[in-house]
């Protein structure tokens, strides 16, 4: 398949890097806080191995609460079970190859999905689609991949330091506010984006207590139409 099929590794690193961002900072806390229950090293292998936030964070917290095996890896089973239903909707538009497909899968997960699912759905079914999937899915999971190695790297490093826990959750959810601004069709909606994560990292970062309200009003904001009459039309 002629690399023209293919956007350009460039460009497909450019749109996943708002989301990359956000998993290195789960990446953060999660080094942060597993580095006491697993050490250094195990930490940092978990992450390399497992590549998963949701299963991780959820081992730690059972680990804290004296879990048995069991009920770890029952546990993961079920936060797990999605990837079959996510690998059933990309199913179609990846190639024949069952080798391919099966070194893909690792690189499965919601953000990966959701890149991909994009890009695919922007292409007519056939040999073109399955291009632009397998293109989309490798370097968008290869840069989250890295983003949540590093991340963990660096809660590992950070582990204790003060104040690490406050910054991490005051810039969790301005990353969250970037993700809102990949869906932006005009400049006027990106700076828009842009204002209400700067909002949202004020809120945050001044008043505490309205953390958790900050980013569903910077949403909001993002989500308003750039045109009411066009919205009207609508």
């Amino acid at each position: 398949m002629p690399d023209a099929d293919r956007p350009s590794i460039a460009t497909t690193v450019l749109m996943v890097l708002p989301a990359a961002l956000a998993i290195s900072v789960f990446g953060i806390i999660y080094g942060a806080v597993a580095r006491p229950l697993l050490g250094p090293e195990l930490t940092l292998v978990s992450s390399l191995v497992i590549f998963s936030g949701a299963t991780q964070f959820s081992i730690a917290a059972l680990l804290l609460a004296g879990a048995t095996a069991p009920a770890l890896l029952l546990t993961a089973a079920i936060l797990n079970v999605r990837h079959l239903v996510m690998g059933a909707v990309l199913r179609a538009s990846l190639g024949p190859s069952r080798i391919k497909r099966a070194l893909l899968v690792w690189f499965l997960l919601d953000e990966s999905f959701g890149f991909t699912v994009l890009a695919a759905g922007r292409v007519e079914p056939g040999p073109r689609r399955e291009a632009v999937a397998e293109h989309t899915l490798l370097v968008t999971g290869i840069c989250c991949y890295v983003a949540w190695i590093a991340g963990t790297g660096l809660g590992i490093l950070g582990a204790g330091l003060p104040g690490l826990d406050g910054v991490a959750r005051a810039v969790f959810p301005v990353l969250f506010i970037a993700l809102a601004a990949l869906t932006a069709s005009t400049l006027s909606l990106a700076a828009r984006a842009a204002g209400a994560a700067l909002i949202t990292a004020v809120i945050c970062l001044t008043l505490p207590d309205w953390r958790g309200l900050a980013p569903v009003l910077a949403g909001l904001a993002v989500a308003l139409p750039d045109d009411p009459r066009q919205a009207a039309a609508e």
